[in-house]
């Protein structure tokens, strides 16, 4: 999840940037812009979908006790990234032939310019809605369907071992969930929060261009909803940070990684060194 929102920002803010700003006119004759169009729609359904994923997870984990120890697996991980990612990648490739292989510097967040007859198009437009069905519509609707449930076994669980407990005494059962209720929350509510402004200004700009719509937006409100969107990813990391001790011991461990190798390097250097000095002075006492 934190590489998929990682990519996010390098593809949707960084790259985005970098050939407007350094005046980089080759990219004009190379369909650039294409291919950063796709890579950029792929890593962003990945990050949402990873969050549908890691919600569905902790459904299964705290719901379904049973599934959980067939479902809650290393191989299960694997397999449902692996299946997001090629997914995503396979769906997003229809932007490539969207957009013309050029930037373009707007009122709007800079982006590809897209030709007028892709922009007019009632047959683009369908498919540019199915993309917003899918994304984020869709996991609006799945992950406010699975934290709901999630919530309610909790509830229920959690009052029924009241009334088996004494109700002075501590519940570390109960406080792992209130913990994991309290995440769901945070993560399902600034996925949602954060994304709604940037959906409705696109599909708004879409109606628009077919003239199904009457009213106006400033174009503030598109750069409002591309930082939220983009924020969006930035702390959803930062979330997992926080809150995920596991996360946390890994990703020091990663940090750490380096310096752990050149130590064991170093003592197996010195190790070496030492038996060599050892068999040079057994030789030597010998002779």
């Amino acid at each position: 999840m934190a590489a998929a929102d990682l990519l996010v920002i390098i593809f949707d803010l960084i790259l985005r940037m970098i050939p407007i700003a350094h005046e980089m006119y080759f990219v004009k004759f190379i369909p650039l812009c294409n291919i950063h169009a796709v890579v950029l729609y792929a890593v962003t359904d990945c990050s949402v979908w990873i969050t549908v994923a890691f919600t569905f997870d902790r459904f299964v984990a705290i719901c379904c006790q049973k599934l959980k120890h067939r479902y809650c697996t290393d191989k299960t991980a694997t397999v449902v990234l692996g299946t997001v990612s090629v997914l995503s990648s396979v769906k997003n490739v229809y932007w490539y032939f969207m957009y013309s292989s050029w930037y373009t510097l707007a009122n709007t967040p800079w982006f590809c310019y897209m030709d007028v007859r892709v922009m007019f198009s009632v047959t683009w437009a369908t498919i540019e809605f199915l993309h917003y069905i899918l994304t984020p519509c869709v996991p609006f609707v799945l992950i406010l369907l699975l934290n709901t449930l999630t919530i309610r076994h909790i509830l229920v669980v959690s009052r029924a071992r009241r009334r088996l407990r004494d109700q002075k005494s501590a519940d570390p059962e109960m406080e792992n969930r209130r913990k994991s209720m309290i995440l769901l929350f945070i993560i399902s509510g600034n996925f949602i929060l954060l994304w709604a402004v940037f959906t409705f200004y696109l599909i708004w700009k879409r109606m628009r261009n077919l003239r199904y719509s009457d009213f106006f937006l400033p174009s503030f409100v598109s750069e409002i909803g591309f930082m939220l969107q983009i924020l969006s990813c930035c702390t959803n990391t930062c979330i997992y940070a926080v809150t995920q001790k596991k996360f946390r011991e890994q990703y020091l461990t990663v940090l750490i990684y380096p310096f752990t190798r050149l130590t064991r390097l170093i003592k197996h250097c010195t190790r070496i060194k030492a038996e060599k000095i050892t068999v040079s002075m057994v030789r030597t006492v010998d002779l």
